[in-house]
């Protein structure tokens, strides 16, 4: 069967700091590939909807599967939906993704029977079966799916990460993929899951609190295969268990692979095992990603983050001195006031590393949606990108923005713009010479994205697809099969052991 795989247009933090390639659709687009169907890819990050339009036209795809890992990108992917559904009637239309798990029936309801099915949960294992339902029935029997007659069996996790590694040679134009200055820079993933169970997050409730590992051998082996000189490490908390760290690495200096890498972990797991990221360092670790939330004991037992505000500048010390580049995300509360945003940009400020905000959102999937009594301020998905309020805010909503972008812009000016140009003329000399401009047309991007006039008014526009509201407040066990998508399973405590 000729399947075509869609992955959804750039959202507002992408079109400065980062696009990143789409790992999970790669793979399970391989994963169909090996059960003997033809498959195609594309990236409306890289390609426009008239590009999708031509490929529908030429490739003629009796399968079409939609990716939806972002909320904010549900508008987008249920009127593509509905298009492709008008351009070939007799496809089939599917839509996967984290996202999409975690809202199935609204998105049966808003495509108005242009989505055939939603599969719930990770895709390696039910996508190729949900293909072979399609021609020779008994969808409603494959894990994961929802349709408008109901549900079928619960899904089902891949067991070994060792299967099914992304079809990258099914992705046109990855040059365009970047993270600040790795660019051009592919994805790879070691883990997959996450022990703790953050308030504001999903990826626990996702996977079922299971944890995976990739084999070392299966790791050096894709590694090696990448073309691009840049890694970025997708796993939600790198090096968890340092032994896992030592026999990637260990791969690596075997196969005389040579890459600059990025990745994202916790502080505390940055003191614990500091070992193996001084081991990193000599392979080619550049840049590290921490999830601080907060600068307060306060801000970070609201997030149930389970770290101090010492040890997380304990962790910033550490990386410092190990000379890796350090970027740190803090969570903007809507509650916060013009006190509150000047004491955090003044500690923004005074610290030398890369410092991004986000702003606290309720997403579907995470406990906080569930336990928030707050009521939403706004019922648009688009809205949903953790660069937008959408809960009510303390300040009126134009001021909040006004002091958000402030923040946002004193800090960038220590890493943007001319100083950015003075700074690292060189490297965007290097990369222009090869035919990489990403990271520098990053520089310039900020004040045309980061506008709180345009945040603002991206309140105002007319909501096509309104977000269901949350339930009312309740009080959810962790332990609640309500929270999950993949069950949880009885090994999973031992397997995600920290």
């Amino acid at each position: 069967m000729r399947v075509l795989f869609v992955h959804p247009g750039p959202l507002m933090y992408s079109e400065v700091y980062l696009r990143l390639e789409p790992l999970g659709m790669e793979r399970v687009a391989q994963a169909v590939r090996a059960a003997g169907h033809e498959v195609r890819l594309i990236d409306l990050q890289n390609f426009g909807h008239e590009d999708l339009a031509d490929e529908l036209k030429s490739f003629n795809p009796r399968a079409i599967g939609f990716s939806l890992n972002y909320l904010a990108n549900l508008p987008e992917v249920v009127d593509l939906a509905k298009s492709a559904k008008q351009q070939i009637k007799d496809c089939y239309v599917f839509v996967g993704g984290h996202s999409a798990s975690f809202i199935a029936d609204e998105l049966l309801e808003h495509g108005g029977g242009a989505i055939d099915c939603v599969l719930r949960g990770e895709g390696e294992i039910a996508t190729p079966m949900l293909i072979s339902a399609i021609e020779d029935g008994g969808v409603d029997r494959v894990p994961g799916t929802v349709t408008v007659k109901g549900r079928g069996p619960v899904p089902v996790l891949l067991e070994s990460l060792d299967q099914f590694p992304p079809a990258r040679d099914l992705l046109r134009r990855r040059k365009n993929y970047f993270i600040g200055m790795l660019d051009p820079c592919a994805s790879i993933e070691f883990t997959r899951g996450c022990p703790w169970d953050c308030s504001f997050c999903s990826a626990w409730t996702f996977y079922g609190r299971s944890y995976r590992m990739a084999s070392a051998e299966a790791a050096g082996e894709e590694l090696a295969r990448i073309k691009e000189p840049n890694v970025f490490i997708v796993d939600d908390v790198a090096f968890i268990h340092p032994e896992h760290g030592f026999a990637i690495g260990r791969e690596i200096e075997r196969r005389n692979i040579r890459k600059q890498y990025y990745l994202e972990t916790r502080a505390d797991v940055l003191i614990r095992n500091q070992e193996v990221f001084t081991y990193w360092k000599t392979l080619g670790l550049k840049y590290l990603f921490l999830g601080l939330e907060a600068i307060d004991a306060e801000g970070l037992k609201l997030h149930r983050k389970r770290s101090s505000p010492g040890t997380n500048f304990e962790a910033l010390e550490i990386a410092r001195k190990l000379g890796i580049k350090v970027a740190i995300n803090l969570i903007a509360d809507p509650d916060w006031d013009k006190e509150r945003f000047a004491v955090v940009r003044e500690w923004a400020l005074s610290v030398p590393d890369v410092v991004h905000f986000t702003v606290a959102t309720p997403y579907p999937g995470t406990e906080l949606w569930l336990t928030e009594a707050r009521r939403l301020a706004t019922r648009d998905y688009r809205l949903f990108d953790i660069q937008h309020a959408v809960l009510p805010t303390r300040l009126p909503l134009l001021e909040f923005y006004q002091e958000l972008v402030e923040t946002q812009r004193n800090i960038a000016q220590k890493h943007m713009g001319f100083r950015a140009l003075r700074d690292t003329a060189g490297l965007i000399l290097k990369l222009a010479l090869q035919g990489q401009t990403n990271f520098a047309r990053s520089i310039w991007k900020f004040d045309r994205v980061y506008n709180a006039q345009r945040q603002f008014a991206d309140h105002q526009q007319p909501v096509t697809y309104a977000i269901r509201p949350p339930p009312p407040a309740v009080k959810v066990a962790r332990d609640s099969p309500d929270l999950y998508v993949h069950p949880r399973r009885e090994h999973a405590k031992r397997q995600a052991q920290v």
